[in-house]
């Protein structure tokens, strides 16, 4: 279950949760994903160059780095980037957009668990939007082994608030009216417990505002992005675009709604 804070942001509920099928539930969703997920801000990364020396010239493992999404600024940054994704049309679009644009970036066929690279080989190591799908204590162990000493890890989330204005409070109901294993995927499982699985020697957080402003088209994407929401061939697919059509169709101002984010990351040494 998931719970919410004073704020209306969501924050994380002990839950049991089946992710047999966490390394393959996104693949008829790529094209959604990479043109629709939200992306990160600016001002996360100016902290990692700033405050966790994550600049150019440093070595990334982005685990579970799906379409590549945190990792294009980096590599803009100058960094060295592993995208470490066990999915493979995930993977492939990485390599269609990344791989023609950096020379830096290097595709891995791996998980967190076992990524395949060469040991102490990376300054930081980095899951955004990914770490609730693996396992803390041997990626924990993963991540010692190919981080170099002192190096660092992070876990970034676009955490949506479900509160704040009326459209977010419908869109939150909208999910879980049609989401089909929403309480049981959603990415809120961070709680103390599995970040202290990962995080030996304790963590810091630091958060920053988010946002994405959608069109009509860009708010269905974003939903069909996510992995809880009907597939293709599901009958209920149809109700739900068009309670969501409507739902726009109540919401906007001109021509568009704003779905909020605080941008979590937690950081320290596994």
């Amino acid at each position: 279950m998931v719970g919410k804070d004073a704020s209306g942001r969501e924050r994380p509920v002990t839950i049991t949760v089946v992710t047999s099928d966490a390394t393959t539930r996104f693949s008829s969703r790529v094209a959604d994903y990479a043109a629709h997920r939200p992306r990160y801000p600016g001002a996360l990364y100016e902290f990692l160059r700033g405050t966790l020396g994550v600049k150019a010239g440093a070595a990334v493992a982005d685990l579970g780095s799906g379409t590549g999404i945190f990792a294009a600024p980096l590599l803009e940054a100058g960094c060295v980037v592993y995208c470490v994704e066990p999915n493979g049309p995930m993977r492939q679009q990485a390599e269609r957009e990344l791989s023609r644009r950096f020379a830096d970036f290097h595709s891995v066929a791996g998980t967190a668990e076992a990524t395949t690279l060469p040991d102490a080989c990376v300054d930081f190591v980095v899951a955004a939007q990914a770490f609730h799908w693996f396992d803390p204590a041997r990626a924990a162990a993963e991540s010692r082994r190919v981080l170099r000493p002192d190096g660092m890890a992070a876990m970034v989330w676009n955490t949506r608030k479900l509160g704040g204005s009326e459209f977010l409070v419908d869109y939150e109901a909208l999910l879980n009216r049609f989401g089909t294993d929403y309480a049981a995927v959603r990415h809120d499982r961070n709680e103390p417990a599995r970040l202290a699985a990962y995080f030996a020697r304790g963590h810091r957080r630091v958060t920053f505002p988010n946002a994405q402003r959608l069109d009509l088209a860009g708010l269905r994407g974003r939903v069909l992005s996510s992995s809880y929401t009907p597939g293709a061939g599901d009958p209920a697919r149809a109700d739900m675009l068009a309670a969501l059509d409507e739902l726009f169709s109540r919401h906007q101002r001109g021509g568009t709604v704003t779905i909020d984010y605080e941008t979590e990351l937690y950081y320290g040494r596994p």
